[in-house]
């Protein structure tokens, strides 16, 4: 596990990407179609856009030189997603009561992890948090923020841990700043 994991490369997204951001996704776009574009867009528009107008919105994103995540590859493939940028990228968690702000200085976003089945359970998560802790920091970023599922030790279904677990952020050395539900701490990590 530790030497495929060394193997790995990391790179944020680009237009010059975009076939390996589209073969990751696959067809349906990762989970019901949402090519990572649920915490931009209002639940309606989420559900009008789904599928195919998710990815037209993502792909107009990148293409525009925004570099809204960071891939990684293993020899040459694209074999995991972590979406970061700052904060105000995402509006729909400023429309939640649990992961609104918890105060005004500015944050960068960890919002999601895509990883297929294939490569799941080999630590790739933490990989690709500390590349977004990496890339963030390149960019400025002073604070890393994220949004975890605290599980608790249970095991949770894929779909419901998209944001990543709680003891992978911890392991990349994330702190606890606020909880306002039992599973949803907001963390983060601050930069030097």
């Amino acid at each position: 596990m530790v030497a495929k994991l060394a193997q790995l490369q990391f790179h944020p997204i680009t237009a010059n990407r975009w076939k390996d951001f589209e073969k990751l996704f696959g067809p349906n776009g990762a989970c019901a179609g949402c090519w990572c574009m649920w915490w931009r867009l209002t639940r309606k528009e989420f559900s009008q856009k789904q599928y195919a107008g998710n990815k037209r919105s993502i792909k107009k994103i990148i293409m525009a030189g925004r570099k809204p995540g960071i891939l990684a590859y293993s020899k040459g493939s694209p074999i995991g997603w972590c979406a970061i940028e700052p904060r105000e990228s995402y509006p729909s968690l400023e429309r939640s009561n649990i992961l609104k702000r918890v105060d005004d200085l500015p944050a960068w976003s960890v919002t999601c992890f895509y990883i297929p089945r294939s490569h799941r359970h080999q630590g790739l998560a933490g990989q690709l948090l500390k590349a977004a802790i990496r890339f963030a920091r390149q960019r400025g970023a002073k604070i890393v923020e994220g949004y975890p599922i605290d599980s608790g030790g249970e095991k949770k279904n894929t779909v419901s841990i998209f944001t990543g677990l709680a003891s992978t952020f911890i392991e990349a050395g994330f702190v606890e700043v606020e909880r306002r539900a039992p599973t949803r701490p907001i963390m983060r990590y601050f930069l030097k």
